[in-house]
């Protein structure tokens, strides 16, 4: 009985707290989704989604409560086989999946019930990487402790796109931030970032421009500082040379390697109004629905866009529709302020870690759920490409809520023991 005092008291109330309000407020908005004015259903339904939800939420405090009870050092020496096991599980998925809207990662359980390995993936990959980086310092590893780390990292998103699941894969670089914590040279997510400019000012602006604007300012650079680059001037051209190569290949990734829906999500971003009846449907309609919803917004269950339908896979992808609807710019605010709200414990939490293991696994919790939260918000307001990535907590699918949930609640179960862990 003490140490089962001593756990509880050490749990994180705070985080627990935030989680089950974004969970409650997730479900109450999914019912607001598929709300059917003209056939009233209770939303304990289970013939409706938000019925459905409640399954995965029950199922999901069960989870918790197991994620508590397993000795808390398990999630350490575990972490490869269960980095390994779901590898297993995504090639089988990946080999024996029936196709399900063009993607082989679905597993089906029962008629109603499915599972996608996918979302697994990620607290499995978080929990291995950050065995790995335990077990090196970032700062002087080797080029082969570097392919090991990129190795872990890269393998499942391979898998994953193989899957034609591209939106889940992306996810995994958000691990670099957690990297970047621990270590790793900036460099890295400067060059990231850099590539990530260069791609998105090649579709707004024509490569021959954009090579003479690139090479105008890097010749200006030069001429101005000759004797301090005069060193590094071969590095110097090497660098022109692969920002334009960087220019000159966009067109040929999106037209040769990108699929032809990959290919419209791209396009709509760049140019919204580029088929508002085709293939900029679901944003143009997401951003009416939430820019109809004023400040204080039109009311619950009072959504047009969402009674409607005008919005497809509004209770999973654009779940916030319906917040920004009917709750308005207040209930975004409050929606967003959970997220900010949880993120900030979470790299509390990964701070007070007392060993490595544990800091870095609270950062790549911190990153996942960032990615995620980032890019969901973004693409529903037309600043991200429309990829197919749920809102934590809030989106409906069992296999997303299990997984964040896991991926949270072992942070917490080895945060309540860490005053126990004395490892550095």
């Amino acid at each position: 009985m003490r140490n089962t005092f001593n756990i509880t008291r050490n749990i994180d109330w705070i985080t627990i707290g935030i989680y089950a309000l974004m969970v409650t407020i997730g479900w109450i908005n999914i019912y607001a989704a598929v709300y059917n004015p003209e056939e009233v259903k209770s939303m304990f339904d289970f013939s409706l989604n938000s019925g459905k939800q409640l399954f995965w939420i029950g199922t999901s405090g069960i989870i918790i409560v197991i994620l508590f009870v397993i000795d808390y050092k398990a999630y350490d020496s575990l972490a490869y086989v269960i980095y390994w096991f779901v590898i297993l599980v995504l090639l089988g998925t990946l080999l024996l999946a029936s196709p399900i809207k063009g993607s082989r990662s679905w597993l089906v359980i029962t008629e109603t019930i499915r599972l996608q390995p996918a979302e697994f993936a990620k607290f499995a990959t978080a929990l291995a990487v950050s065995k790995f980086m335990s077990s090196i310092n970032l700062q002087q590893q080797n080029w082969k402790d570097q392919a090991k780390l990129a190795a872990l990292t890269l393998l499942p998103p391979a898998i994953i796109i193989l899957q034609n699941e591209t939106g889940s894969a992306l996810v995994f670089a958000a691990f670099t931030l957690a990297f970047f914590r621990e270590g790793m040279s900036p460099l890295i997510l400067i060059i990231g970032a850099a590539g990530v400019a260069i791609f998105i000012l090649t579709l707004i602006i024509p490569q021959w421009y954009l090579t003479g604007i690139f090479t105008v300012l890097m010749g200006a650079y030069l001429w101005f500082n000759f004797y301090k680059v005069k060193r590094y001037l071969f590095s110097f051209i090497g660098v022109w040379a692969v920002i334009v190569a960087m220019i000159f290949s966009v067109n040929y990734f999106i037209e040769e390697v990108l699929q032809t829906h990959q290919q419209n999500r791209i396009k709509v971003l760049v140019d919204p109004e580029i088929d508002p009846q085709g293939v900029g449907w679901n944003v143009r309609q997401s951003k009416i629905a939430i820019g109809s919803g004023g400040f204080q917004g039109k009311g619950f269950l009072e959504g047009t866009q969402t009674k409607f339908n005008f919005v497809p896979e509004q209770s999973t992808d654009f779940i916030f529709c319906t917040v920004g609807e009917e709750h308005g710019w207040i209930g975004s605010l409050i929606l967003i302020s959970l997220f900010v709200g949880l993120l900030l414990r979470i790299v509390f939490i990964a701070e007070r870690q007392r060993s490595v293991f544990g800091r870095t696994y609270g950062y790549c919790v911190a990153s996942i759920i960032f990615f995620h939260f980032l890019v969901n918000i973004g693409m529903t307001i037309g600043l991200a490409p429309v990829v197919g990535i749920p809102l934590p907590f809030f989106s409906y699918g069992g296999s997303s809520l299990w997984s964040f949930t896991i991926l949270l609640f072992i942070l917490l179960a080895i945060d309540a023991h860490r005053k126990l862990d004395l490892r550095r």
